[in-house]
This record gives C-alpha cells, structure tokens and sequence, in this order.
C-alpha cells in the first residue's frame, strides 16, 4: 500500500479541543480514491469522459487514534475487490507510520442519468483487477 497524498489538518477540519471532526476522514477517503485512480494512470476527468461515475454505497469506518490541528496525516488507497460495476477501495490514514483510521468503501459507478448502475469501463476494471490482485490487503 503506497502512500497517495499527505494531507495537514487545517484549523476548520478540527473542534474546539483541535481534534479532527469525524466526517472529514470521509473527505480524505474522497480525495484518496481520486488520487488512487491518477496513480493507476486514469486522472477522474478521463475517468467521467470514458463513462465512470463512482459513488458511493457502503462506507465502514474504524478510528484507532485522534488526529490533531496540524497533523501531517498519510492516506493511503488500494483496491480490495471489483466486481461487474462496483469496487472496494480500503484506505488507510496514518500518522508518523500508526494507523489513524481505517475505512473500506464500495463504489458503484452509475448512470446518473438514469439513476442505475452500470458496468465499469472495460480499463478501468482491468486496471482495478490489477491492483487487487498485486498483493493489497483484503479488509
């Protein structure tokens, strides 16, 4: 599992005690799964031009530590599983190597047009196949 960006907790991420807000790791997972698509070669413009709407379905979310105001926090992205027109996407959120919080998020691309899923792009899900099976975690 590489690292896909570095992200430093801003004052507005955080509460009154400088703890990070708990929905915003659901944002870092957003950011992530973009990046992850750019490191496999497919920057999400081209992704929606050749017929890719990722959304998401599922989200679990495991926090093991707090993250403060001014953090340096890693987040790191692989696929888990594809299938005909959904993937997982596991996420790790580290900091200084320890594991801040852990998600797993099934996508489904859609025809947002329509309002019903659909079958990911032929590269797309080769690209995504092979990533999963490189070696990533199952969650």
């Amino acid at each position: 599992m590489a690292p896909v960006f570095r992200h430093r907790v801003r004052y507005h991420e955080a509460d009154a005690q400088g703890f990070m807000f708990n929905s915003r790791f659901l944002e870092l997972a957003d950011v992530g799964m973009t990046e992850y698509f750019r490191h496999l070669g497919l920057p999400y413009l081209d992704l929606v031009a050749g017929g890719m709407d990722p959304s998401v379905v599922r989200a679990v979310l495991d926090f093991k530590r707090p993250a403060r105001f001014e953090d340096q926090l890693d987040v790191r992205v692989d696929c888990v599983r594809v299938g005909t027109s959904s993937f997982e996407l596991h996420t790790e959120v580290l900091l200084e190597g320890e594991l801040v919080a852990d998600l797993a998020l099934t996508y489904v691309n859609v025809d947002a047009t329509q309002a019903v899923a659909r079958p990911l792009p032929d590269e797309v899900a080769a690209r995504l196949r092979g990533d999963a099976s490189s070696g990533a975690p199952a969650s």
